[in-house]
């Protein structure tokens, strides 16, 4: 089950509940769907893991600004719902 974290630029950001075995990341879509694009928060910022097309090219420098403004927060929700987070080096 998806939890969303934000709506930003009518995007949402979420992750997925079976998701916390991998490193922290979040999905951005217009709704919650499984190929949505995905972001790893990594320990020098936040890095395209794939694009999928679900964020418009035009939206994709205003995005990755918000998440990289909202990093920290982003690894607190993950932590939150998780109870851990590993970041991808």
């Amino acid at each position: 089950m998806p939890n969303a974290l934000i709506q930003y630029m009518g995007y949402l950001i979420y992750f997925w509940g079976g998701d916390g075995s991998e490193p922290v990341h979040v999905h951005v879509s217009k709704s919650k769907q499984k190929n949505a694009t995905k972001f790893w928060v990594t320990s020098e910022g936040i890095e395209l893991a794939n694009d999928t097309g679900s964020v418009d090219k035009k939206d994709m420098k205003a995005i990755l600004a918000y998440l990289r403004a909202n990093r920290e927060s982003i690894i607190m929700s993950w932590v939150e719902f998780f109870g851990k987070a590993e970041l991808k080096r």
